[in-house]
């Protein structure tokens, strides 16, 4: 069985290689929102990736697990319709105020200095929904570089 799952792995991991060598090589990328001090309660956050020409390219993290409060994340529920496989296995608790959110994922090297967007939506029961809160090009010096948000978050940083 060991052997099975090795040679699939291998197997797998090759034709990646091959069919999507841009996307094939990835590296760790750490995210962290820190929230502002809004007066409210937890905030559901999504960060989605969009390519040079807008389109939606997918979800890298959803904070806050009830669906009820998605289609608030508006500009991504717009994007994705709202799927939840676009956020299976990618999902944690809301981020209350003045409070950081953490993640680190691989991304691909393909994603960086080649026209993509990362984005981040967000929402807060009871208040004003913030689409498109943070927009920054995912760039390799923009890395380490704090952008402020609109409403919600007070920087946004990745490494």
């Amino acid at each position: 069985m060991k052997s099975r799952l090795a040679t699939l792995a291998l197997t797998t991991a090759l034709t990646t290689a091959v069919a999507l060598p841009g996307l094939a090589i990835a590296r760790p990328v750490t995210m962290t929102t820190t929230l502002t001090e809004y007066g409210g309660d937890g905030a559901y956050l999504v960060l989605y990736v969009t390519d040079p020409s807008g389109r939606y390219v997918g979800s890298l993290w959803m904070a806050g697990g009830k669906s009820k409060y998605h289609e608030h994340l508006s500009d991504w529920y717009a994007a994705t319709g709202g799927d939840p496989a676009q956020i299976d296995g990618i999902t944690g608790a809301s981020v209350g105020a003045g409070r950081s959110l953490e993640i680190t994922l691989d991304l691909a090297d393909a994603l960086f200095d080649a026209g993509y967007t990362l984005h981040i939506d967000a929402a807060v029961e009871d208040m004003r929904d913030s689409p498109n809160e943070i927009a920054v090009p995912l760039t390799a010096a923009g890395a380490g570089t704090p952008v402020a948000g609109r409403r919600y978050v007070a920087s946004f940083t990745y490494r």
